[in-house]
């Protein structure tokens, strides 16, 4: 007989399926064309399940950006934790495959890095400033480790090359579907697009 859920758990629970479906809404529309509305819909939720578990959509928004990013470090660190010992190339091209890999099973990523980019607002400092730049700077690191790697002055743009060239395909999958045939959410596109990614940043 299974044992029946505490409602601390199913409190748990809905709040998982509320920032989930939160993080898909605010991808697919962004912040000011998402509502709660939708987002309750989403997550097989009451409206007013919202209010209770967020005080605000800011609240809220700031849950399902941390929610995408903390599956992106666990993901890239328990993958680099396993490499730990490999040589130093490979593992750099390891860790933009498994970028790539998550960023094809969570195309929200690089949506929302689009849409709150966009903007020089409090919520695109936020993102930058808690999520992004700690990213950034592993990046750095690991570029500047290669020896003969990329010059300090191409990292900026060497990182932009990496976050489109990983995630637009999977963002855009519809469009690349009609445009070019080729189906991008397939275990053997995705494994061929991380392959050729980080021959293409760490030959």
């Amino acid at each position: 007989m299974m044992a029946v859920p505490s409602r601390s758990q199913q409190r748990a629970a809905t709040r998982e399926r509320i920032v989930e479906a939160a993080a898909e809404a605010f991808a697919e529309k962004g912040f000011r064309g998402a509502s709660t509305r939708d987002i309750a819909q989403r997550a097989r939720a009451n409206q007013g399940l919202i209010t209770y578990h967020f005080r605000t959509k800011d609240e809220l928004w700031r849950a399902a950006a941390g929610h995408i990013f903390g599956m992106l470090r666990t993901s890239l660190g328990e993958r680099l934790a396993a490499l730990e010992s490999a040589d130093p190339r490979e593992r750099a091209r390891e860790a933009i495959r498994e970028y790539v890999r998550f960023a094809a099973a969570h195309p929200a990523l690089f949506r929302l890095m689009v849409e709150e980019g966009k903007s020089a607002d409090d919520r695109m400092r936020w993102l930058v400033d808690t999520h992004l730049k700690p990213l950034y700077e592993g990046f750095v690191r690991f570029g500047t480790s290669l020896g003969d790697g990329l010059a300090p002055s191409l990292l900026p743009h060497a990182y932009y090359v990496l976050a489109g060239a990983a995630s637009l395909v999977f963002a855009v999958a519809p469009e690349c579907r009609r445009l070019t045939g080729l189906d991008p959410e397939t275990q053997g596109a995705i494994a061929t697009h991380a392959d050729l990614v980080a021959g293409m940043l760490v030959p």
